[in-house]
């Protein structure tokens, strides 16, 4: 599952890390290019809730192979299309993967990892590292063969969609079980917590607006502030990625240790000072701000999810869809609007309200309690 989920979101690193390349081959602005990011977030944070409820109705572990060869298939045609409004469309497709893939997946998971936060984490690790290669793979690939050799990027899909087929024969049978014994254990848990949840969910948003964010422009700002070429700019947006993998095992052994809510209440109280390093500190010094950043969003990654899954445990599809892909991808709304004010005055200028975002975030979380967790999933099956 942790694999699969990696050959899932290396698509959503994909389309942040081909937006150099747009600008440099098609000569797209700043907005325009942040279009693009906002085409495969728009769609994939429309559907995602549709998929969550659907999947608290009913199993579709099907989904998961064929969402990720949809994910892939979008991404792989972005630069055979001869025109920005079909460049749109592919990517698009590619956001409804994701958002297809994410809720069904979450509810597997939780069920393999029998609610352990470790467990989790290493199933929220496989997507983060998916992003650390993202920008590794399509530079690999782009830059060697330009645009036109993207169906290339089709591969990591085949391989996820098997990977998540094989996944699904070991894990299927536990499953039914647990959805069988899932009505008894919700009544014994109570009414699901809304207003907690959406406090969690607000917060999640703040973090997925200085993520998208940084995702979409830090390559390009990258080679502004240090001067260096597009080397430079692929190396930053990996270190974005690649702490994220960091992030995300020590946030699971720290919820272990001292609870998910402290956690994830210093990890945005931190990202704020990281963040405002990002866009202040100039030079080579800016890739330990990157570094930091990186770190301080993942921590709480996995994290959000478990605990969207228990204040909403009998609706875990749809906790899992949003907290774990909705509010993920919608922080790509706000790319435009970025990129925009990037064209009328300067890219560090867009960046600089990125910084205020993780305060917003920490406040929204003070007021949460530790939810109780689902016995369900803690008893072998």
């Amino acid at each position: 599952m942790s694999v699969g989920h990696a050959c899932v979101d290396v698509y959503q690193g994909a389309v942040a890390a081909l937006v150099p390349f747009f600008v440099s081959e098609r000569a797209y602005t700043y907005a325009a290019a942040s279009g693009i990011v906002l085409a495969a977030s728009l769609l994939s944070s429309v559907v995602q809730p549709l998929f969550g409820a659907l999947t608290d109705r009913w199993p579709l572990p099907w989904l998961l192979p064929v969402s990720t060869l949809l994910g892939g298939a979008g991404v792989a045609l972005t630069g055979v299309t001869g025109s920005y409004a079909l460049t749109l469309l592919v990517v698009a497709v590619t956001g409804i993967g994701v958002a297809a893939y994410h809720p069904e997946a979450a509810r597997a998971a939780r069920t393999a990892s029998r609610g352990s936060h470790t467990a989790m984490g290493w199933f929220s690790l496989g997507g983060n590292l998916g992003f650390a290669a993202a920008p590794l793979m399509v530079s690999a690939v782009i830059a060697t063969g330009g645009l036109h050799a993207s169906p290339l990027l089709v591969v990591p899909a085949l391989a996820g969609a098997a990977l998540c087929a094989a996944a699904l024969r070991g894990i299927e049978a536990p499953a039914s079980a647990a959805a069988t014994s899932a009505a008894g254990a919700d009544q014994a848990l109570g009414r699901d917590d809304w207003a907690s949840f959406v406090k969690l969910s607000g917060a999640v948003v703040c973090r997925s607006v200085v993520f998208v964010g940084l995702s979409a422009f830090i390559s390009l700002y990258v080679r502004l502030r240090t001067g260096g070429g597009e080397a430079s700019g692929t190396a930053a947006l990996f270190v974005l990625y690649l702490g994220g993998a960091v992030g995300t095992v020590a946030g699971g052994r720290l919820a272990t240790r001292y609870g998910r809510i402290p956690v994830v209440q210093w990890s945005y109280a931190l990202t704020v000072l990281a963040v405002a390093g990002v866009v202040l500190v100039p030079g080579p010094p800016l890739y330990l701000f990157v570094a930091l950043t990186s770190a301080g969003l993942y921590v709480p990654f996995s994290l959000h999810v478990t605990l969207g899954q228990d204040y909403l445990p009998r609706r875990m599809g749809t906790a899992g869809g949003v907290t774990l892909g909705l509010t993920v991808s919608i922080g790509g709304i706000a790319s435009p609007v970025i990129g925009a004010l990037a064209d009328a005055t300067s890219l560090q200028t867009a960046l600089a309200p990125l910084i205020a975002l993780p305060a917003l975030g920490w406040l929204l979380l003070r007021t949460l309690d530790e939810p109780e967790m689902p016995t369900l999933v803690e008893a072998p099956g």
